[in-house]
């Protein structure tokens, strides 16, 4: 297995994060080659200047974490998160809807956030553990025809996050169109492994050092 750093968006999301730790995410990412961070949306101008420079990329989060703002207030939101520097967004869709019956407008708010923000990869995030394979590998469709960058299983705040046959469902419906972000649950290099092995192209986890830590102490023991 290949250092899993590149892979990995390391994330704080929590309520209760401050300023010193955003920063201080931001230089651990720094340190360990990580794709981006992952933060609210109050933070990205700070994490954009602490970043500034750097190969990580600063992310943030859409209809976080229920998906159930209106399409006209998601749009909003990415357009500002974007013109601060947020490269990065991971969008909830409107599960309602989609269990509902009407994937038309989840579609359609997907759409609008694509082009709200055309200089930011956008990362759908289904909630999984609501839906059934049929609607994920419908919705996934979706996801693809509507020019965001990855689907992705989970907010990591609903009653499961991540699991191997959901990313290897999304993993199927995508069909390498777009990537696949697992995320939610992931706290060790044994699980990352699993979910990269079922089809995963990124992994969303607050626990990336602790899982790059592990992977370079087996490659030292291997050596």
């Amino acid at each position: 297995m290949q250092n899993p750093a590149p892979l990995i968006d390391h994330t704080l999301l929590r309520p209760d994060a401050t300023d010193t730790q955003i920063i201080q995410l931001c230089e651990e990412a720094v340190e360990y080659g990580f794709a981006s961070v992952c933060i609210p949306p109050l933070f990205v101008p700070l994490a954009a200047e602490a970043l500034y420079g750097s190969a990580v990329t600063v992310g943030s989060v859409v209809g976080f974490p229920c998906g159930y703002h209106s399409i006209r207030h998601k749009v909003l939101e990415a357009k500002e998160l974007s013109a601060q520097g947020a490269a990065e967004l991971d969008m909830v869709i409107a599960v309602g809807k989609a269990l509902s019956g009407d994937v038309a407008y989840v579609a359609e708010e997907i759409a609008q956030v694509v082009l709200a923000a055309p200089e930011a990869r956008i990362k759908v995030i289904l909630e999984c553990c609501f839906l059934n394979h049929k609607l994920i590998s419908q919705l996934t469709e979706a996801v693809v025809l509507s020019g965001a960058a990855y689907v992705k299983t989970s907010t990591g705040f609903a009653a499961e996050g991540a699991l191997e046959e959901d990313v290897r469902v999304l993993a199927q419906a995508a069909d390498t169109r777009i990537g696949v972000k697992a995320a939610g649950g992931i706290r060790d290099l044994e699980v990352c492994r699993r979910m990269l092995a079922a089809g995963a192209t990124r992994i969303g986890t607050s626990s990336g050092i602790k899982i790059v830590t592990q992977w370079q102490e087996q490659y030292r023991n291997r050596d």
